[in-house]
């Protein structure tokens, strides 16, 4: 970790080394471009002014005479003379007069000062020179046609001359004519040292400051950011080991910006991570504590719901069969059958408002109530009607209870029955279609004291069937959140492949195609049904037995 903070310096450190050389480069070559270029302009300035000065030594009326008559005067030697010590005295190469011929191409020399530490020989009145450099011709024919001086400054670097600049102007005569071009090539040795002096000196500033600037900066850069980067991972190392905050530690990291303000999110990250830890852990032991207790409340749950089939394999009269898959751990739907005497069977199903615990409690109450009061032989209003008055006592909840009770006489197929608020029952008599049973349905238990429930009967004949179930069947849904429906239900136990097969394959069909039907959506309620089929009647001997 330290090699990475390390390097994250180096980085910075490199950055910024890098940003000053090149910034220093910049503004180094910026400096000697514009000392280069303003030196330059005062050595073409001087030129030109010794250009004039000497201009003032000629006569340029005589100049012409000079070249045809190739005579020397007195006159001719005193300006020779004058340019000569002009030459010495402004350190300059040479101060030229030449006359140019039509083309440009060459010309004659009528003057010519040189100075002796050039090396430069004289070039005598009349010598003419030709082959004159294609740049500077284009600028001489600019000033002999116009009589204007150049735009432009001659600079130029040979081996014998070394680095110098020349200043050329033009010569007219007394009639105003352009007669001869006076020259003058100055030197620029002082340039030449100039530079050499500036860029040393430039170099040796640059290096100097970039490396106090780095030395101020490294130790700025250790101090402000990188240490304080460091302790925070050190403390973020020692919380990923020991997970144990310390906020103590980054609070000593005083600063007001990012990295103070990081150093304090992750103190209180760490302080936020402890606590969660424990509640989590608190938690965590809870939900297990619960899930056991669950668990155990599922088992019970079961335990309380007849499992055994066939439940009473020595009665042929009749066969039934039931399933309960519950939403949650536990649920709120419940069924139950038991035989009243050896003539009667009872046959419940109901559905508990809510889930969960609280339902399976209220689910309880309500199984053993209706159970207690049907097995002393109350007719089924009698019972709804005295179990709704003992649900509703301190039912401060609010949960209520649709049930449905019936009672078979197995001797003569009757069957009694009452709603309160429950879904109609399928019913078929044998070899007929399965439709709903006339069912008035009454308000739902727990819901109201002294409710009066109405009690109907229909006659069931061998091979009839009954189908109870509650609302977690016709309202499972599939992923598009349409609802199985009670069309479906009745169209599923109508299909010619249902026919004559027993209670249970034909719940496990059902069971089956709800599943399919709702495509690895979550169950949102109980799904509980029942089915009882009524196989013949049960007769009677002579001597009180009876006998199939």
């Amino acid at each position: 970790m330290k090699r990475k903070i390390f390097g994250l310096s180096g980085k910075l450190i490199a950055g910024v080394l890098l940003l000053s050389v090149l910034l220093c480069c910049a503004i180094s070559y910026m400096g000697y471009r514009e000392f280069t270029t303003v030196l330059e302009e005062e050595y073409n300035r001087s030129a030109y002014e010794i250009a004039e000065t000497a201009k003032t030594y000629l006569n340029p009326d005589r100049l012409e005479e000079y070249l045809k008559t190739g005579q020397v005067d007195q006159e001719y030697l005193e300006i020779q003379d004058k340019l000569d010590a002009l030459v010495i005295s402004t350190n300059s190469h040479l101060i030229y007069v030449t006359s140019l011929s039509n083309d440009y191409t060459t010309s004659t020399y009528i003057f010519d000062a040189v100075h002796p530490d050039t090396g430069f020989t004289r070039y005598e009145l009349g010598y003419t020179a030709q082959d004159m450099d294609p740049a500077y011709q284009e600028e001489v024919e600019q000033i002999m046609t116009t009589g204007q001086l150049s735009a432009v400054y001659f600079y130029s670097y040979t081996k014998a001359s070394g680095a110098h600049t020349t200043a050329a102007i033009p010569v007219h005569n007394s009639a105003g004519e352009i007669v001869a071009l006076l020259g003058v090539e100055k030197a620029m040795t002082a340039l030449e040292n100039a530079r050499s002096t500036y860029v040393l000196n430039v170099l040796t500033i640059t290096i100097v400051a970039v490396g106090l600037f780095l030395l101020v900066y490294i130790a700025f850069l250790r101090r402000q950011v990188v240490s304080p980067i460091l302790s925070i991972t050190r403390e973020a190392q020692r919380f990923a080991q020991d997970n144990a905050a310390q906020p103590e530690v980054l609070a000593q990291i005083k600063k007001t910006d990012e990295i103070g303000v990081l150093a304090r999110a992750i103190g209180k990250m760490e302080t936020d991570i402890v606590r969660y830890v424990e509640n989590l852990t608190a938690i965590t032991a809870e939900k297990e504590r619960i899930g056991a207790e669950l668990n155990v409340a599922t088992q019970i749950q079961a335990d309380m719901l007849p499992r055994i089939f066939p439940p009473f394999p020595d009665r042929e009269e009749f066969d039934l069969y039931a399933t309960m898959t519950p939403a949650k751990e536990v649920g709120g739907d419940f069924y139950d059958f038991f035989l009243v005497d050896e003539d009667h069977l009872a046959v419940v199903i109901a559905d508990v408002s809510g889930k969960s615990v609280p339902a399976a409690l209220f689910m309880v109450i309500a199984k053993t109530l209706i159970k207690n009061h049907a097995q002393v032989g109350m007719e089924p209003s009698q019972v709804f009607e005295t179990v709704n008055n003992q649900l509703c006592e301190n039912n401060e909840t609010g949960m209520f209870v649709t049930a449905f009770l019936g009672v078979l006489e197995i001797a003569t197929g009757r069957f009694t029955y009452v709603n309160a608020g429950h879904n109609p029952p399928l019913v078929s008599a044998e070899g007929q279609p399965f439709d709903w049973l006339p069912s008035k349905r009454g308000f739902v238990l727990a819901g109201m004291e002294d409710m009066r429930y109405r009690q109907q009967e229909i006659a069931l004949s061998p091979g009839s069937c009954l189908f109870l179930y509650t609302d977690g069947v016709t309202e499972a849904l599939d992923p598009e959140n349409n609802l199985y429906s009670e069309e479906r239900l009745k169209e599923f136990f109508n299909r010619p492949e249902m026919a004559n097969r027993s209670p249970e394959e034909r719940l496990r069909l059902l069971h089956d195609d709800i599943t399919a039907f709702a495509a690895g959506t979550e169950q949102a309620d109980d799904i509980t049904m029942l089915l009882l089929q009524y196989n013949h009647k049960r007769r009677r001997d002579e001597h009180g037995g009876t006998y199939h």
